[in-house]
């Protein structure tokens, strides 16, 4: 029972969890360390249910201050073309270069040309929510614990999906939830870039989606160390389904996704009438999200892909599945009054069947909320705190990957069931 804004707090998992050693040279395994990154979970008790908390994000538009500079990336994917804004977090500067968000400059040329290094140095690349980007700041209360103290010990770069955050739409290949290119792109950037960084991901809402499906698809040969994802929605359809049962769901929470993505597109009107096939004015007489993914997605519609209906989309993108394939250490957190991703989407099965994730469910939060008395947000702590335990306390060279996807006996083997087999082909490499 709840009481007072202090929240429940329960963890799903495998029952033998992955194990992992300490630097300490003791035995640990990724269940304690996630139970040990989380701190008990106390909320603005005046903000008493999902909808409240969800609802009060549009109340906060300060945050901590995160100042970037970005990078402009070329796709390199043969099908996938076009470009993508990369922020790295930096060193406080007075710069702004319009149109970017607030605290945002391009990098120069000379400068991105000698960012590379062979530190040690933890890095995390994080993918933010529908239609959000760097400036987000439930992404910049969770990122800021990194880079305290001019720089921290760690690199922070957030991947911006294609259009948002005033980055420019340059082909007719927009984002959705299975858009695990551009993130794939930098992780592997990274690896060339940062030799001997141990690398790590973090994901919220659609990009928790769009993670899950990435970490899924690499699979054994993930170059990620470890990765969080908040805010998941898991199963996009079901998602969908329970926000348009009800008034709140569908008069709010999709009208409100539906405009913004409308917004979306009508700021890049002569990208999208240059790149795509996508009727624009069809798409600005639309009112909700599942409407709008109607119109994106539908056969013939983009360049990139050719759903017959929306709902084909979101079976095809949903990343339930992946977390079969997950083969790193991954934390999940969800908040079960989260009017957005409902808590009927989440796959407590599967994360009892992986023993490499790690589920952890507050029974208050709302989505990417979680607000305390002071204005804090209580997901920044367990996400920092996952981050920094993997990163110092755990010895990452003794985590072995199995060959084959083959682990302990307990640990899902179906050999007949390939989690990662989809309806749309899309050619990784």
């Amino acid at each position: 029972m709840d009481w007072f804004g202090r929240a429940r707090v329960a963890f799903t998992h495998a029952p033998n969890p992955l194990s992992l050693k300490g630097k300490d040279g003791l035995q640990t395994d990724l269940l304690k360390i996630c139970e040990q990154s989380t701190p008990p979970c106390r909320l603005n008790p005046l903000l008493f249910n999902g909808h409240i908390q969800t609802m009060w994000t549009v109340t906060q538009p300060h945050g901590p201050q995160v100042y970037y500079r970005r990078k402009i990336f070329d796709a390199s994917h043969k099908t996938y073309t076009g470009t993508f804004a990369v922020d790295f977090a930096v060193d406080p500067h007075t710069d702004h270069d319009e149109p970017l968000p607030p605290r945002t400059a391009y990098f120069s040329d000379e400068a991105f040309a000698s960012i590379g290094s062979d530190d040690e140095r933890p890095m995390l690349i994080v993918l933010h929510g529908l239609s959000g980007g760097s400036h987000e700041v439930y992404l910049r209360h969770a990122i800021e614990p990194l880079l305290r103290d001019g720089g921290g010990d760690w690199d922070v770069c957030v991947v911006n999906a294609r259009g948002c955050a005033h980055s420019a739409i340059t082909s007719g290949v927009l984002f959705n939830a299975r858009a695990t290119w551009d993130v794939r792109q930098v992780v592997n950037w990274a690896r060339e870039t940062f030799p001997n960084r141990p690398l790590f991901g973090l994901g919220f809402s659609l990009g928790a989606n769009i993670l899950t499906n990435y970490v899924g698809e690499e699979g054994e040969n993930c170059p990620l160390t470890a990765a969080v994802v908040v805010g998941n929605p898991f199963d996009l359809q079901l998602s969908s389904k329970a926000l348009q049962r009800t008034w709140l769901g569908k008069e709010v929470y999709q009208r409100f996704m539906g405009t913004n993505m409308k917004k979306l597109i009508q700021r890049h009107k002569e990208s999208i009438e240059k790149w795509t096939n996508l009727d624009f004015q069809g798409i600005q007489n639309i009112t909700y999200l599942f409407e709008f993914d109607r119109e994106v997605h539908r056969t013939s519609r983009c360049a990139t892909w050719g759903y017959p209906t929306e709902e084909a989309y979101y079976r095809d993108a949903s990343s339930s599945d992946s977390v079969l394939a997950i083969r790193i250490p991954f934390f999940a957190i969800s908040a079960e009054d989260d009017p957005i991703a409902v808590k009927e989407a989440v796959p407590y099965q599967e994360f009892k069947q992986n023993p490499w994730t790690v589920l952890c469910t507050t029974s208050l939060g709302g989505h990417l909320s979680w607000f305390e008395f002071g204005g804090g947000r209580w997901h920044a702590h367990p996400i920092s705190n996952f981050l920094k335990n993997m990163a110092t306390k755990v010895d990452l060279s003794s985590i072995h990957k199995p060959a084959n996807g083959k682990a302990d006996g307990n640990f899902f083997q179906g050999a007949e069931f390939d989690p990662m087999r989809r309806k749309m082909e899309i050619v990784l490499d």
